[in-house]
């Protein structure tokens, strides 16, 4: 294996890495995420997140995952679990997420290469925005989401030797700027929509929880295991 090419590759144990990372970082955030909901939307989102998290919990102990699709279906059953719009939505989205590599048969590995977490993450935007159709703009998860993929895609196009820690950074970057981008726009989809104008000034929570989707990603292949989420207060 070249060097240029191990750059490319998610670390073994990357599945692992990321959820417990995504769970850790949902948890601390999910009270201000359900600030966010409660002065913009309907306020059970914190609610939603937190339950997942217990669905999680519940997934991981009674089958303890082997594989990076073994941790991604435990996530994403966790949220399937979840009543409301959030929960169906995030679920389907992970569930895409889990199905990495799975076109080149490389279901069962350990972690996908960074060229198929970004088609997974391509597929999972896709899937979102066809069921719940919402668009850029539309003050929802998707814009953190799309300018992350877009950003990921830029950046290993850009240039051969950048990395997939590189990359994710990047990722990550513009998942956050969509995100609080979100807070001067008014809602177009979803709950918050029925509010109007009065959720100008607040940031989507959907999209925020997406942007730290992202960010766990980077931390669990940069290995740090620390998600930033501190901007969302």
């Amino acid at each position: 294996m070249t060097e240029k090419t191990f750059s490319r590759t998610l670390p073994a144990g990357f599945g692992r890495a990321f959820v417990l990372t995504l769970r850790e970082a949902l948890e601390g955030a999910a009270d201000d995420l359900g600030d966010l909901d409660r002065r913009a939307g309907d306020g059970d989102f914190g609610t939603n997140v937190r339950t997942a998290m217990k669905h999680l919990d519940a997934n991981l102990e009674a089958e303890p995952p082997s594989s990076y699709r073994e941790w991604l279906t435990a996530l994403y059953m966790a949220w399937l679990g979840v009543g409301g719009t959030s929960g169906p939505l995030f679920g389907m989205f992970f569930r895409d997420l889990a199905k990495a590599g799975e076109e080149s048969g490389a279901a069962g590995a350990e972690a996908p290469t960074i060229s198929q977490f970004t088609d997974a993450l391509a597929a999972g935007q896709a899937t979102v925005q066809r069921y719940g159709e919402a668009k850029v703009g539309d003050k929802t998860m998707i814009d953190s989401l799309d300018p992350a993929v877009a950003a990921l895609r830029a950046a290993l196009e850009a240039d051969a030797e950048t990395s997939a820690v590189e990359a994710l950074f990047a990722a990550e970057d513009a998942a956050v700027a969509g995100a609080t981008a979100t807070a001067q726009t008014t809602a177009r989809r979803g709950r918050a929509s029925y509010v109007g104008d009065a959720s100008k000034g607040v940031i989507d929570p959907g999209s925020a929880a997406m942007a730290i989707v992202i960010s766990s990603a980077r931390a669990g292949a940069d290995g740090s295991g620390v998600a930033h989420f501190g901007w969302i207060a």
